[in-house]
């Protein structure tokens, strides 16, 4: 037992002893190692040295080489160096951007939401906006409608209520028949007499004063010639037969207003009539109004069917008015006589000036459609807006080398024009048509009146303006120039703009200002005014 614990200790003992030198042998080995090592690199390095000594040229491009390796080594290390840096900012910008991403597209949501709520609501606006001006067209329509409705109903009430006491019915009966459905007033009057064969809707053409409008301009035309604004009539005639309204803005604003109340009260206006019936009505005349709209459309003026009736009558009568009155033997117990109101106080010339124009509008001006001029019609149209609707008017004689019957028709309504109630007064004429003699070869004729002209106007010569600006303001058209050179026209002054301001009745106008006029033919003698009128002619541009 004792020998063999002795052997395992000789074991161990053994077993260290050979570990001592190994470890001791390891360690020399390694110290020889690193000293080889050491004296390796001098002797490379005595070799390169006396390498580079040998030859510099080839040493020259190695270092070269050397410092480009090394700044390729730095940029190489450099562009890592940013590569990482930019990767990390990237990866930090990627991760900003899909946060910013997230709320974009949340922000986006919203907005589109938001835009759809707000178009939503224009579209509901729109349609509530459409839907009101449909509404609100339907009411207008509908009290028009009604407006339109409550004229003729009164028409049709006034005509039932009428005195027919002395009328001449046959008459009447045409007349009623002509009027129609339009709510309106007619008068027949012998021109001569002033006896009235019928009056229709006799509160209307008595009681109520109505806006003359173009009618008015016979007037103008009256004070323009006896004035000496206008020499020579083929520029009125043109300008009446086709209702050109610069023309008698420019001529009335050289009258002026004072003058024109003057003449239009010589003619009849503005004082009643002195007719056999009750409650007749003066009318209106436009003092302190200076628009030059007063002159061509009739703005602040009233007139009555009556004072037309007798202002047509006059200028066809050389000047002498007549006194409308009713035949009533039931309640006068006498027999119609006629009563003079003596002469307007003009000129005969000046008055019988306006005539060719008068009998141009029934040849080829506003009224050619509605009138047979064979019958020796000279009317003129009226059409504007006045009391809250259109009026129509139409004033004339016939024949108008020896009148006979003054027929006037008034109408009012959304489509009432003058033309409308030429129309009416045309067909009266026709059923007048057996009781009118025309002698075109009398004296009056022959004194008065020219042989038509080798080139009669057309009904396409330009378009009638008596109605454009009452719809919207429009370019005046010159009044074209007269083709006789004996004719001429003296310049007017120039209308100051604010002659032309708006009126209760209507929209301004802006007239142009100068009549021209032809002076080539000065040494031709001129027409002595008295002994011959012109007859409408056409005057090409």
């Amino acid at each position: 037992m004792k020998l063999m614990c002795s052997s395992h200790r000789l074991l161990k003992l053994t077993f260290a002893l050979l570990l001592t030198v190994s470890v001791a042998a390891s360690g020399g080995y390694a110290q020889s190692k690193k000293k080889a090592a050491a004296k390796a690199p001098t002797k490379k390095n005595e070799k390169q040295a006396k390498d580079a000594r040998k030859g510099n040229s080839k040493s020259k491009p190695a270092a070269r080489n050397a410092k480009t390796d090394t700044k390729r080594s730095k940029s190489a290390a450099t562009a890592k160096a940013s590569a990482k840096k930019n990767s990390k900012e990237s990866k930090r910008e990627t991760a900003a951007s899909k946060k910013a991403g997230r709320l974009s597209t949340a922000e986006r949501r919203k907005a589109e939401a938001a835009r759809r709520r707000e178009a939503e609501e224009r579209r509901r606006a729109a349609i509530a906006e459409q839907r009101r001006r449909e509404q609100a067209a339907r009411e207008a329509r509908e009290r028009r409608l009604a407006f339109e409705r409550g004229l003729r109903t009164e028409t049709v009430e006034n005509i039932a209520k009428d005195i027919t006491d002395g009328e001449d019915l046959q008459v009447r009966r045409a007349a009623v028949s002509a009027l129609g459905h339009h709510a309106g007033t007619v008068v027949v009057m012998e021109a001569k007499t002033g006896k009235l064969l019928t009056v229709v809707n006799q509160d209307w053409a008595i009681k109520e004063g109505f806006k003359p409008c173009s009618t008015i301009k016979l007037v103008t035309g009256v004070a323009g010639i006896n004035e000496q604004v206008i020499e020579g009539t083929d520029g009125l005639d043109y300008a009446l037969a086709k209702s050109k309204n610069g023309y008698f803005q420019r001529v009335g604003s050289k009258v002026g207003n004072t003058k024109m109340i003057d003449y239009a009260r010589k003619l009849g206006l503005g004082a009643p009539t002195g007719v056999n019936a009750a409650g007749e009505t003066a009318g209106k005349l436009p003092y302190g109004n200076n628009n030059a709209r007063i002159y061509s459309h009739g703005d602040d003026f009233e007139v009555t069917p009556l004072q037309l009736a007798v202002m047509v009558s006059a200028l066809t009568n050389g000047g002498h008015k007549v006194v409308p009155r009713f035949s009533r033997p039931r309640t006068e117990q006498a027999v119609y006589a006629p009563r003079a109101a003596g002469d307007v106080g003009i000129s005969k010339t000046s008055v019988e000036g306006v005539l060719p124009g008068m009998v141009g509008a029934a040849e080829y001006g506003t009224a050619r459609r509605g009138v047979d001029a064979s019958m020796g019609v000279a009317g003129k149209t009226g059409s504007c807006i006045g009391r809250g609707s259109w009026v129509g008017l139409f004033a004339s004689v016939a024949p108008v080398e020896d009148p006979k019957y003054s027929v006037v028709v008034i109408t009012r309504g959304q489509s009432e024009r003058g033309r409308h109630a030429a129309a009416i007064a045309g067909q009266i004429y026709n059923t007048l048509r057996p009781r009118i003699n025309r002698n075109p070869e009398s004296l009056w004729a022959k004194r008065t009146m020219k042989p038509a002209t080798a080139n009669p106007p057309t009904a396409a010569a330009d378009d009638d303006e008596e109605e454009a600006d009452e719809m919207a303001v429009t370019e005046e058209h010159e009044v074209p120039a007269a083709a006789d050179a004996r004719v001429r026209q003296v310049a007017v002054q120039p209308v100051p703009k604010k002659l032309v301001q708006k009126t209760s009745q209507s929209k301004p106008v802006h007239p142009q200002v100068v009549i021209t006029y032809d002076r080539s033919g000065a040494d031709k003698p001129a027409p002595t005014r008295g002994t011959e009128l012109t007859r409408p002619r056409v005057v090409k541009n």
